[in-house]
């Protein structure tokens, strides 16, 4: 999987923090730093993530062929 997640959308929230700590944290209080391909283990979290986000600024698609 990989994330996508639009930095001009997003209003640091950080409920994907909440619902996803090993993918998402804010550094400070307005800077979001993520793991662009997060690992399988993690689709869960990553999900409800997404799902969680008020302003919907977190994009989920499947992982590029490689």
């Amino acid at each position: 999987m990989r994330l996508l997640v639009d930095l001009n959308r997003c209003e640091s929230y950080g409920q994907c923090v909440y619902a996803a700590p090993g993918v998402f944290r804010l550094h400070g209080r307005e800077s979001l730093e993520y793991v662009y391909q997060p690992e399988d283990a993690l689709q869960a979290d990553v999900r409800r993530a997404a799902a969680a986000c008020p302003v919907q600024a977190i994009t989920v698609e499947p992982a590029a062929p490689r």
